[in-house]
């Protein structure tokens, strides 16, 4: 038994080009990955500025991507985050939504995700009010497919202590309130799981309802402290078992778009090879298929520093060493390596909470 795989572009940081996306796509739906959902924190006319229409150059980027993604055989979405709206859904905020959803069905997209993470609210019926909410846009829209992301995405605290105490049964109550046909996002006990378990996801499809989809924090690698690592060794906490309890499982990617194929195309290799799984040997495969014997194995011996000394272990001297390494190489992973190196994919604390 196998996923539905897909990519969640849900990072926090700069904005890929959509020559990027393609290539991303292009790469990766050959190993099973069937959807891509564009929900980018950059973005602001999804998220700050969402009840603004995409300038026409953007809104029609937007649209030539998710026909390109359909030529691949992959669902294509679009993630809005009306923010906060939960707090006051109000005739006004109706009206502003609904201008948003006209602009984004001439988009033409599959998917209409409408998320409420990284929000604060104090709202005593939030789980009631986001169903209602959902239900609203679900009777106002005719995009086909609509999923949703909970506030509290994960058991992790961290959630609590940065967004408010979730409230008491949030979750059981969503899954109440909610049509069993609207999917429901889930990261895993922990905003960014290292081990999502048969176990665990049997309790929460206990919970919704229904089955989620997974919302996998691996490998991205926004954020102050983890934008200065590269995350590229293969999945590993996730069995294949999984399958049985989840719609589909999506991954936020990297802020490295061709390096992120690394780790992805393991994920599918997990699935295909269940117990005879080898997060290393998986690494290994797949940077041979996207880099070339030579590249991979340069950067299966640096894998130690990238990963795991990142940059603010690494001496200016070794920094240099290694940025000469790479550039050496005419191989767009290895000028994202370069660009890490060189600092220009540093995430800092401020974009996190300005986005």
């Amino acid at each position: 038994m196998t996923a539905t795989l897909g990519i969640i572009e849900g990072f926090y940081g700069p904005l890929w080009s959509w020559r990027e996306r393609q290539q991303l796509v292009k790469t990766l739906a050959p190993h099973g990955y069937g959807f891509y959902l564009y929900a980018p924190k950059a973005d602001p006319w999804l998220r700050r500025r969402w009840q603004d229409p995409h300038p026409e150059a953007e809104a029609k980027a937007l649209a030539e991507f998710g026909r390109f993604c359909r030529q691949q055989g992959v669902r294509f979405g679009i993630g809005l985050s009306p923010f906060e709206i939960f707090n006051q859904f109000d005739d006004e905020a109706r009206a502003a939504l609904a201008r948003k959803l006209e602009a984004l069905e001439a988009v033409g997209p599959d998917e209409l995700a409408i998320l409420f993470d990284d929000m604060s609210s104090d709202y005593p019926d939030l789980a009631r009010t986001q169903a209602d909410i959902v239900h609203w846009v679900r009777e106002h829209t005719r995009i086909g497919h609509l999923s949703m992301c909970p506030s509290y995405y994960s058991d992790d605290a961290v959630l609590d202590r940065v967004f408010g105490e979730r409230p008491a049964d949030y979750l059981q109550t969503l899954g109440e309130a909610l049509d069993p046909a609207v999917d429901v996002f889930w990261t895993g006990e922990e905003v960014c799981s290292r081990e999502i378990s048969p176990g665990h996801l049997k309790r929460i499809s206990r919970l919704l309802g229904r089955k989620p989809v997974l919302w996998d924090n691996y490998p991205v690698n926004d954020g102050d402290r983890m934008s200065q690592h590269l995350h590229l060794r293969g999945f590993s906490g996730r069995p294949a078992g999984n399958a049985a309890w989840i719609r589909g499982h999506g991954i936020n990617p990297a802020l490295q778009p061709t390096l992120t194929a690394i780790p992805a195309m393991t994920l599918a290799e997990s699935y295909r090879l269940g117990p005879d799984y080898q997060y290393g040997q998986a690494f290994a495969h797949a940077a041979r298929e996207l880099l070339g014997t030579e590249l991979a194995l340069q950067m299966q011996r640096d894998l130690l520093l990238l990963q795991d000394s990142g940059l603010g272990r690494l001496s200016d001297e070794r920094r240099q060493a290694l940025m000469h390494t790479y550039d050496a190489f005419d191989h767009p992973a290895a000028g994202e390596v370069v660009r890490w190196l060189s600092g220009d994919y540093q995430v800092t604390d401020e974009q996190v909470r300005t986005q």
